[in-house]
């Protein structure tokens, strides 16, 4: 049987350091223009039923610098946007292509997928989990600031799909995580339960960002939910990042944000675009995390 990546659960902590640790070698490799080859003739589909920059250009890049080949397919490009069954189009992939990325809504359609496929598949991004963005941001921890082990990290806004992602990571990393929102868009009670002793809830922003040694927030809505966004707007703008936030985390905490990022909203100007902010280390490490987790679920190195 493949090995599958569709949370973060799908990985151990001890292979999730392994990634880590892979990815951090193949960036410097990549810096010094010394690419590794090591998925040569392999050949990766990438499903986009949801739009995306990062996530595209990464995964692209990644193959072509591990020697590789992508193929994207558009809800319009296949036949999954004609009403194709998930579970036809997954066996007829798997013998033509050698992993396969799903970018979608609903997560049981890459469950699904995943079940009736005989090659790897990613989640590139779903309503409940984006694990591929937690390697990168776990990647650019471990480089800026070493083993995240024992440490605070706080999340600030909605209990969206990168939440969940961290609720994961504080269970299987063993730290703390301190989520911070409205209770009303706290995070299910099943990803409560998960998090158990490593994750807190709270509507105290500044309570939440005390001694945190990293500081985490996401856009206030994504995509099918732009109606909702004025109504977010006034829910959320208590929890938004700025300046007196940051003041109250530890001297030395640094912010993150998957981006998109809407300035003024979730997030001010000021952090950002400071000297605090890994934001754009933590986007590029998209590639080099993603090329580790192909070279693990396409060739079983780690």
């Amino acid at each position: 049987m493949p090995r599958h990546f569709l949370t973060l659960a799908d990985l151990s902590a001890a292979e999730i350091e392994t990634l880590i640790a892979r990815a951090m070698h193949l960036k410097q490799a990549f810096q010094r223009r010394q690419l590794q080859q090591t998925c040569a003739g392999r050949v990766l589909a990438l499903i986009f039923e949801k739009s995306s920059t990062r996530t595209r250009v990464s995964f692209e890049t990644a193959m072509a610098h591990l020697g590789g080949h992508s193929v994207f397919l558009s809800p319009r490009d296949s036949q999954l946007g004609r009403g194709e069954p998930i579970e036809d189009t997954a066996r007829v992939l798997s013998k033509m292509v050698d992993a396969v990325m799903i970018r979608t809504f609903e997560h049981e359609r890459i469950t699904r997928f995943a079940e009736h496929a005989s090659v790897p598949v990613i989640n590139g991004l779903s309503d409940s989990y984006h694990p591929c963005q937690l390697l990168a941001d776990l990647q650019t921890y471990y480089e800026l600031k070493g083993p995240i082990k024992g440490k605070k990290v706080a999340w600030f806004g909605d209990g969206n799909n990168m939440c969940n992602s961290w609720i994961n990571a504080a269970r299987i990393m063993d730290f703390h995580l301190h989520v911070a929102g409205p209770v009303a868009c706290h995070p299910s009670a099943d990803m409560v339960r998960q998090g158990g002793a490593n994750l807190s809830l709270g509507e105290d922003p500044l309570a939440a960002a005390a001694a945190s040694d990293l500081i985490v927030t996401d856009t206030w809505y994504s995509m099918r939910q732009e109606a909702e966004a004025e109504d977010k707007q006034d829910l959320f703008r208590p929890f938004q990042v700025n300046e007196r936030l940051m003041t109250s985390a530890a001297p030395d905490a640094i912010f993150m944000h998957c981006l998109p990022a809407y300035r003024g909203a979730e997030v001010s100007a000021e952090v950002i675009d400071g000297s605090r902010s890994v934001v754009w280390e933590e986007a590029g490490n998209r590639l080099h995390a993603q090329k580790a987790l192909l070279e693990f679920l396409l060739e079983g190195m780690g």
